[in-house]
């Protein structure tokens, strides 16, 4: 499911129509980082470097600074916001055309979508807190037109995976840059593109070393078996934390979301809009 969402939310950080509606919040659109930047973190309030520094996890500190908080000065969140849904309008009719927005194969999409993501940010002791960029994104008010419904949902269920996918990470003894490395080690995508998270090469040196000595690494920074192993175990965890929301679903609607999915998704990665490698290994098993 994860891998048939995420580009449905992805569009946003790429779409010239999101460019667009960033430019015109003031924001510098010759780099794609302080609309990115806006856009995610808004749900959040203003937060400061810190928070979005340990909340969005693989970036580096430097690179966030860079951004964050200043990129409140351009335009408050809520203003953020209301953009953020108005370049997913102008994006999904453009992508995905205006028959299938307004068609009822999608509205279902929304409404089963919907239902996933209302269960994904439960309340006790694994809910508020553990969370917080599901959580923020699910106090926001819902939009009322389908599309906007079905990227707020998908948005939702992926900040609700990887939030639950920083603490499988955590609990593997892997810092910020060493699960990029090791992500790389085992394949997910080139090295190079991993550099677009701001990590310096002393940086990205220095935790290639440190996994070496635990036996993650070969010294041609490929992954041994043992690290192959621990991020088996990490996309374990990742699954069995994000399980939540389809179990509460059920498998036959969410294996009915799955089949309605299908032409949106086509024409997400279709559009061409979306880097072919990136640092979240879609398509790589």
């Amino acid at each position: 499911m994860w891998h048939l969402l995420e580009p449905l939310h992805a569009l946003l950080y790429y779409a010239p129509e999101a460019f667009d509606e960033a430019a015109a919040l003031g924001y510098d659109t010759g780099e794609r980082w302080p609309s990115y930047f806006a856009w995610r973190a808004a749900p959040l309030g203003t937060p400061g470097r810190d928070r979005v520094t340990s909340a969005f996890h693989s970036f580096s500190p430097a690179m966030v600074a860079r951004y964050v908080p200043a990129v409140w000065d351009t335009a408050d969140p809520a203003e953020v916001l209301a953009a953020r849904l108005r370049a997913v309008d102008r994006t999904y009719r453009a992508v995905l055309g205006d028959d299938t927005v307004t068609g009822p194969d999608l509205a279902e999409a929304a409404a089963l979508a919907r239902r996933a993501a209302e269960t994904a940010v439960p309340s006790g002791p694994s809910g508020p807190g553990a969370r917080p960029l599901a959580e923020a994104n699910a106090r926001l008010p819902w939009p009322t037109a389908p599309h906007l419904v079905l990227w707020q949902a998908a948005t939702i269920l992926r900040e609700h995976r990887g939030d639950g996918h920083l603490a499988a990470v955590a609990a593997a003894g892997l810092d910020p840059v060493e699960t990029l490395v090791s992500f790389a080690a085992i394949g997910a995508a080139p090295e190079p593109v991993f550099e677009s998270r701001g990590w310096s090469p002393a940086e990205w040196s220095a935790a290639r070393d440190r996994l070496a000595a635990r036996g993650l690494l070969h010294p041609d920074g490929t992954a041994t078996e043992t690290g192959r192993a621990l991020r088996a175990e990490v996309e374990r965890r990742t699954d069995e934390a994000a399980a939540a929301p389809w179990t509460a679903l059920g498998p036959d609607a969410t294996n009915r979301l799955a089949d309605l999915l299908g032409t949106p998704w086509l024409a997400a990665i279709g559009s061409g809009l979306l880097p072919a490698e990136n640092t979240l290994g879609i398509g790589k098993v």
